[in-house]
């Protein structure tokens, strides 16, 4: 990687999103992150500009989301989205969509958020969503390209998701159990997820490369 480095975030208002942006920001490494959402995001740490846009016309507007670095933390549930069509057309296209862009503009580098159990052959949708999502990306002549699947993610959410919640309560003692090759179902915080994309956005090993929870874990615990 050639620093210092231009960053273009999507999903920033996320869980892992904004804590990513958080770090980001203090990087002496950054020079600047342009930070993409549908509605202001507010307050926003320093030399971070927010782009205003739909994610529908992102092809349209290409030109002002130039970076060397894309990072796609967007991400939904079907019931917040309202039905399985809405969730794909985030999950999914908005995805897809953004790393077309990012492929456009020449980019070095693209991360995203996936899910543990991501499979285009999936039976079950939100993984299949998922996988093919991750599929699209193999299509993408963008040198580097890291996929993270985390399992459960651990933090305060805006919203209430009852099932997390009650997950989240139990996960210090299902943690303990999952030892071995079970590592990687166990749940992990954002800001470790986080604090492991900020270490990826400034190392170069060119390919498609995937990391579960446990190698998620492994990455942010580096010194």
């Amino acid at each position: 990687m050639i620093y210092p480095t231009d960053i273009c975030i999507a999903g920033a208002t996320g869980l892992v999103g904004h804590e990513l942006l958080l770090l980001l920001a203090h990087l002496d490494e950054v020079r600047s992150i342009k930070a993409i959402s549908r509605s202001p995001m507010g307050r926003i740490p320093p030399h971070v500009e927010n782009i205003i846009m739909d994610f529908d016309s992102l092809e349209q507007r290409k030109e002002v989301l130039k970076a060397g670095v894309f990072i796609c933390c967007l991400g939904t549930t079907i019931k917040k989205a309202g039905s399985q069509e809405a969730f794909r057309k985030v999950d999914h296209d908005y995805v897809v969509n953004f790393a077309k862009v990012a492929e456009a503009c020449g980019a070095q580098k693209f991360l995203v958020i996936s899910a543990m159990g991501a499979d285009a052959e999936s039976s079950i949708f939100y993984n299949r969503v998922k996988g093919e999502m991750e599929s699209e990306l193999r299509k993408l002549k963008i040198p580097q390209i890291e996929i993270f699947r985390p399992s459960l993610i651990l933090g305060d959410r805006k919203e209430s998701r009852t099932g997390e919640e009650i997950a989240q309560k139990l996960s210090p003692l299902l943690n303990t159990l999952m030892v071995g090759p079970l590592k990687k179902y166990r749940a992990i915080k954002a800001n470790t997820i986080a604090r492991a994309m900020a270490i990826a956005t400034l190392n170069f090993h060119p390919g498609f490369h995937v990391y579960e929870s446990d190698h998620i874990q492994r990455i942010a615990d580096q010194k």
